[in-house]
Order: structure tokens, then sequence, then C-alpha cells
């Protein structure tokens, strides 16, 4: 018997991304892969995102799902709800992608085929396995910072990744219910940083391929100093908190 292919549902969480997110939703599409579904989990977008999302469901014959929320409690949060319905949808592989364009949706193929190949829990599109890059337009000191954060979340939780707040990850089903995704309550990069170490205390194999990260093409960065500040704690509460599974 014929194997099929895999449901992949790419999970998008977007705010104010009316702009970016036809262009990734046409991206995605012209991949060519088999059974690929988009889920946009809008967070009550004042720009009409959560509008343009809708059409786009519309105009796809329901490639595009969209999950309204009513209020932006964070991309931790976003992502939970947009993993736990794309999980309850029957999904085998769940991918994590920006809206903002600044992960390669050419590089997908590339991630879903490795996550089976070398039996992998998770594929981490990384910026800093060899091949991988970081935008040019990047400032010294947000390269510097971004380098900084990940060599400090290795010192302290052994995670032994080198893109360790990496946002692109292509992920097995059976992996985010054995780390009981819903649970996570960690937000912004520490979201990331979270599911990786829920996966690695598992034993489970983190897998990372190259890719060059482009600055996000319209809109702003969300990066503010909450954020960071939460970012900076996290590894610590993770390692000494009980709410690890």
């Amino acid at each position: 018997m014929e194997k099929t292919s895999p449901k992949i549902v790419v999970v998008v969480p977007t705010y104010n991304e009316r702009t970016n997110l036809p262009v990734l939703v046409s991206l995605l599409m012209d991949l060519g892969l088999p059974d690929l579904h988009i889920l946009v989990v809008d967070d009550n977008s004042p720009d009409g995102t959560g509008e343009v999302a809708d059409k786009l469901s519309a105009d796809t014959a329901e490639t595009v799902g969209v999950l309204h929320r009513k209020e932006k409690d964070g991309l931790g949060r976003a992502y939970v709800a947009g993993i736990t319905r794309a999980l309850a949808e029957g999904a085998d592989v769940v991918v994590q992608m920006d809206a903002d364009l600044s992960h390669p949706a050419s590089r997908l193929p590339v991630m879903i085929e490795t996550l089976f190949a070398e039996d992998a829990a998770v594929v981490i599109g990384s910026r800093y396995v060899a091949g991988g890059s970081l935008a040019t337009e990047w400032p010294w000191h947000r390269k510097a910072l971004s380098a900084w954060a990940n060599f400090y979340v290795n010192a302290i939780l052994r995670l032994r990744v080198k893109d360790a707040t990496a946002g692109f990850k292509a992920w097995r089903a059976s992996t985010l219910k054995a780390i009981d995704v819903s649970s996570v309550r960690s937000n912004g990069y520490s979201f990331q940083v979270e599911m990786n170490y829920r996966t690695v205390r598992r034993h489970l194999r983190i897998v990372e391929v190259p890719i060059r990260f482009e600055e996000r093409v319209e809109g702003e960065s969300k990066l503010g100093l909450s954020v960071q500040i939460e970012s900076a704690l996290a590894p610590w509460k993770l390692l000494f908190g009980r709410n690890n599974h």
C-alpha cells in the first residue's frame, strides 16, 4: 500500500502583518508540498490582518485556516493555541514560522525531508550551523546580542543546539504530544527555548539545517525590553522550576 503524504500544518502567528501574509501564503503554496495547510493565528490585529487571512482562506479552498484570538498576549500563547488546533485537526508535522518573511519558505522542503530521513523529533532552521547566516542588514550589536543569547541559553541549559532561540521549526506531532505543548507557559524567545529544553529532557533528537535569516520586509520588529528581560530569566526558571514536564 502506497504511503500517503504526511499532513503538514504551518502555524503562522500574526499581528499587523496584512502586507506580508499574502506573500508568505503564496510562497508556501508554490512549494508544491502535498497536503500542506497553513493556519494563521491572528491576535485581533488592528490593521485588518484577520480579514486578509479570512479572504485567503476563502480563496484557497481552505488550504488556509484562520484562528482568531481576542487579544494580543504573546507569541508563546499564539503558538500554543495554533499548535493545539493543528494537532486536533490531525497534523503529522507542525511547522512554526514567522509571518514577516524573515524565514525562507524555500528551505521548508529540506526541513521536512530531514525530519523523516534523520528520524528527528524536530528540525530547526538554523542561523548558526555551517551554511547558515544572518541578514546583512542587521547591525553588529543585534548580531552580537543574538549570538550571546544562544551562548547564554546553552551554557545554562546544555541544549547543544546552535540556534536555541530560532523560530523556524518543523515538529513531529508525536514530539509535540510528548512534550505536552499545551502546558508551555513561556512567551517570546523563551517559548522557543522551553520547547527545545523539554525535547532535550526527553532525550529526543534535534537536528539543525542552515537557513539565511532575512530582515523583516514590512512593518516593525516586536522585540521590546520586557521580552528581552523575560528571555534572560527564562533559562533559570526552566532549570530550577517545577513546571518543566
